[in-house]
């Protein structure tokens, strides 16, 4: 085994450990907005059986909304197809037969699939072992969520992490150093206009984020 193999395992794990702690946040709202929707145990079979942020919230919104059974269906089917361009996108690296792919499937998601394209290792290992983490800080957070936390007081740090997050996963998946710079600076100026200006919210931040990556200069 080449010395270069554990290198790109401690990488791999490296990078993703910031981004599951992030999905864990989201999890953590998840857990405290669904809670009075769903109930305790329907909101933990979900984060179970789901795993899919964008799909759970849109259910939550539906179902306190009065949507159908069909409806819901509907969005959550929908929402799901963006899982067609991730597959397109990592089929020229996969390696593995489809037994292995289909074991690893439910762990693809826009983040596994950007550290997959750029962390070194075979693609597989790297959306099962950041996959993995992310998946046990989502369930991890719902638990919290559902333990004591209330939407009203979390939904501030939501709103602060959303753009934190994919600023973050631009920095840890950039291809030169010079682009990783970019990134940091703009999430580290995304995180101080939150909070010096709460009522920026993720759009403010986002803006915040693409101004400073185009004027920074390369170093």
């Amino acid at each position: 085994m080449s010395s270069a193999a554990p290198s790109a395992r401690v990488s791999v794990i490296s990078a993703a450990v910031p981004v599951a702690a992030a999905i864990g946040v989201f999890g953590v709202v998840y857990g405290a907005a669904a809670g009075p929707v769903f109930g305790t145990s329907l909101t933990m079979i979900s984060s179970l059986i789901v795993f899919s942020g964008v799909a759970q919230f849109t259910m939550v919104a539906l179902v306190a909304a009065g949507a159908t059974p069909v409806a819901v269906l509907g969005a959550v089917a929908t929402l799901a197809l963006r899982h067609l361009p991730l597959g397109a996108v990592l089929q020229p690296v996969l390696t593995a037969g489809r037994a292995r792919r289909a074991l690893v499937a439910p762990f693809l998601l826009d983040e596994t699939t950007g550290l997959a394209l750029t962390a070194g290792e075979r693609a597989e290992r790297t959306i099962a072992v950041s996959g993995g983490l992310a998946y046990a800080a989502w369930v991890g957070g719902t638990i919290v969520g559902l333990a004591g936390g209330t939407f009203a007081s979390i939904e501030p740090l939501a709103a602060a992490m959303f753009p934190v997050l994919f600023v973050g996963l631009a920095a840890l998946t950039a291809q030169t150093r010079s682009d990783a710079t970019r990134a940091v600076l703009a999430g580290a100026a995304s995180v101080a206009l939150l909070l010096l200006w709460p009522a920026a919210g993720a759009l403010g931040a986002i803006a915040v984020a693409v101004a400073v990556s185009s004027v920074v200069k390369a170093p």
